[in-house]
């Protein structure tokens, strides 16, 4: 708590004494992410409003639905060693998110329906369909409701609510710290700077000691993971829409998903997906369930693992 307290009167120290040069370097990164985004996404109108999404790499097509905070340039950094195994990415913009529209109806289910119009945009008659932590909620409701169109349903630190208790508990400091980050890209980008290994712990849900346990370029991605969420003024409606679903008990209707499906947590997860992975591994038949000891949220350590096991299981032949 202390740790807590002292990281937000940072930020208030930081605002008021940076001066000149914090402004500077506040507005190069605002150029830098401008600049990150720019021309990398594409956008095609459907009945939900404009829909942005990006497609990379060669082979093989699978669709990557992005966690919080994220955006198809999430979606592209987690199955970034799929494209290097020879996958051609699909990776949208989901509701409230970078160039995607924010609907009135921005459930899962919607989400899941006019990703088909992407699919048809592009000419993809069936693919496997991967969602990592929000995402998992809309990959689950596109198998459910388009089995004709996915192969198979890959489920990564998946944030649902099946208990009928929301599985993320924050701290009333935590949900200070949250709602001043949510509503300021300078403070998001001030602290992500001032304490970025307590960022990592609030919003990446990971413990920054395994930062220590891991090679180089796996602290990279776990950095990346957190300044991709900047600009953050672009994706609040996304971000609070994620963190409904998430926390509302999850009405999809697991057991009648009949896509070979593959599920994938860390046990020191601190969202939980590691209980919740459980129990839909219960709940969709013949469902495959991975669990490593420890890599957090973002599964630090284990994303070349990760990646082997997605790419075998998706090369297997799917049942009718």
């Amino acid at each position: 708590m202390t740790t807590r307290r002292a990281l937000l009167l940072g930020l208030g120290g930081l605002a008021l004494g940076g001066g000149g040069y914090t402004a500077g370097a506040f507005h190069e990164a605002r150029k830098q992410a401008g600049g990150r985004l720019f021309g990398q996404g594409s956008v095609i109108e459907t009945g939900a409003g404009p829909l942005e999404y990006a497609v990379a790499g060669d082979g093989p097509p699978l669709m990557m639905i992005h966690g919080t905070g994220g955006g198809f340039d999430q979606g592209l950094l987690f199955a970034a060693g799929l494209r290097r195994s020879g996958f051609r990415i699909v990776a949208p913009s989901r509701f409230g998110y970078l160039g995607s529209a924010f609907p009135d109806d921005a459930s899962p289910v919607h989400q899941a329906d006019t990703l088909v119009e992407l699919l048809d945009h592009l000419g993809i008659d069936r693919l496997p369909v991967a969602g990592g932590s929000a995402g998992a909620l809309t990959a689950a409701e596109f198998a459910l409701r388009h089995p004709d169109r996915c192969s198979h349903l890959v489920l990564i630190v998946p944030a649902a609510n099946l208990t009928d208790r929301d599985p993320v508990e924050f701290t009333a400091l935590q949900r200070l710290a949250v709602g001043a980050v949510l509503g300021s890209d300078f403070a998001f980008w001030s602290l992500s700077r001032l304490a970025p290994g307590q960022m990592i712990r609030t919003l990446l849900a990971t413990d920054p000691a395994l930062l220590t346990q891991v090679p180089e370029a796996e602290r990279l991605r776990a950095r990346t993971i957190l300044d991709q969420i900047f600009p953050i003024s672009r994706k609040v409606d996304g971000l609070r829409t994620d963190g409904f679903w998430a926390g509302t008990p999850s009405p999809t209707a697991y057991q009648r998903i009949g896509v070979p499906t593959l599920i994938l947590s860390c046990e020191d997860d601190l969202f939980g997906t590691a209980d919740t992975a459980r129990l839909l591994a219960d709940r969709i038949p013949d469902a495959r369930l991975i669990l490593y000891p420890d890599g957090g949220h973002i599964w630090l350590g284990h994303d070349d693992g990760l990646t082997r096991e997605i790419a075998d299981f998706v090369s297997q032949t799917g049942r009718s």
